[in-house]
């Protein structure tokens, strides 16, 4: 091998030097000048081989080509992650607004026009304070007219009950029939209804005359004012709203599944959306007050209203307010691990640095983790959950931290 690979060598280098004679056409019988002519190049072809065997023999041992052996084989580098059991309760947080939990919009329960105001906007006011007037030019002369009217019945009725006295003593001597001492007796009745009735219309009307002012229902604050002096107010038509300075709650909405595991005077935690992260404020512990027993439109949500500690938080604030739900323990990995493959979900599970594909079965998703069913996965195997694209069943890994 080595020999033929030096003739090789030695042919290369001397053919190009040799120089080349066109030979010339013979004709048969061959003549002596052709024959001349055919052995001269046989004569050169042999000092060619000759010349390049002398060359070849001249030439040094052929360095031996050496062949690198394949470095090994490195894993494909991915990231793993354990099978955890979760055995905690989930916190959902659900967003509301602080607010007095005593408030009210005043109204007129008559018509007219706003007379006067004796509060301003922000003002602290005290249960059974006047704070506006109305003025209806029919209702001082139906409250007079009505009392007017009962006087009058009232006298009739007593002139009545004088007459059927006097009547009494009269049939007892004989002087009138029995027939006219019970017809005063009718009379005197009847007077008794009218008279009741009376009494209540002029109650009635002393009643709408007292509504022509606005008296504060409870302690608190005017937060806003509807209607100012001159304007017309229609009767049930808010002219303005007051708020208790104390007693803070706030209202969520949840799901029906939420409210089972939820109590009257339960403790739940709250946070301030717009706090500072390091605040000693930021949470803070709510009690549940109401918790609704039916929803109202299509989202199916359920009210419940806690209290709010009035000492850490003002009306109008954003907070987050936590409902736990109970859960029961199950297995979560990241969600990044599941794949899906022809088979169904799967994940590759690391099993001294080489990877086997395992199909799992999802339950649900919470948040940036699967909840698996036990079964092919146990508590603490490691899946991958970065680098599965290049991977396939049986391939060799290596684990970054």
């Amino acid at each position: 091998m080595r020999e033929s690979t030096s003739m090789r060598i030695a042919l290369n280098l001397v053919i190009p030097l040799l120089p080349v004679k066109r030979l010339q056409r013979c004709c048969y019988p061959v003549s002596k000048e052709c024959r001349v002519h055919l052995q001269q190049p046989r004569t050169r072809m042999l000092n060619i081989w000759v010349l390049a065997l002398a060359l070849s023999a001249c030439s040094g041992p052929e360095e031996q080509v050496v062949i690198a052996e394949p470095a090994t084989k490195q894993g494909v580098p991915v990231r793993l992650a354990s099978v955890q059991l979760r055995t905690d309760n989930e916190l959902f947080r659900f967003s509301s607004i602080s607010r007095v939990r005593q408030r009210a919009f005043l109204t007129f329960q008559v018509g007219g026009v706003i007379q006067g105001r004796s509060v301003e906007l922000g003002d602290q006011v005290v249960a059974g304070q006047t704070l506006m007037t109305l003025y209806s030019p029919s209702l001082q002369p139906a409250a007079d007219a009505a009392q007017f009217r009962l006087q009058q019945l009232e006298s009739d009725k007593a002139q009545a009950d004088r007459e059927l006295e006097r009547l009494k003593t009269l049939y007892e001597r004989g002087v009138i029939p029995q027939q006219e001492l019970e017809q005063q007796a009718t009379r005197s009745e009847a007077l008794v209804s009218a008279v009741n009735n009376a009494r209540a219309t002029a109650q009635q009307a002393q009643s709408l005359l007292r509504e022509a002012a606005l008296l504060a229902p409870f302690s608190g604050t005017v937060e806003q004012i509807l209607l100012e002096p001159g304007e017309f107010a229609q009767p049930g038509q808010s002219v303005m709203r007051i708020s208790a300075s104390t007693q803070l709650e706030a209202e969520i909405k949840v799901p029906a599944h939420l409210t089972d595991g939820l109590r009257i005077g339960q403790s739940l935690t709250a946070w301030r959306s717009l706090s500072a992260v390091d605040s000693n404020s930021a949470e803070m512990h709510v009690t549940i007050l109401e918790i609704g027993q039916s929803s109202t439109g299509e989202n199916s949500l359920y009210p419940v209203v806690v209290a709010l500690p009035e000492q850490q938080i003002r009306t109008g604030e954003a907070l987050e307010i936590g409902i736990p739900e109970r859960n029961e323990p199950a297995l979560i990995i990241p969600m990044s691990a599941v794949m899906r493959s022809a088979d169904g979900l799967t994940v590759f599970q690391n099993i001294n640095n080489r990877v086997t594909r395992v199909a799992v079965d999802v339950e649900q998703l919470q948040g940036e983790y699967a909840v698996i069913k036990p079964g092919t996965l146990a508590e603490g195997a490691q899946v991958v959950y970065a680098g599965i694209t290049r991977l396939a069943d049986g391939d060799l890994i290596e684990v970054l931290p």
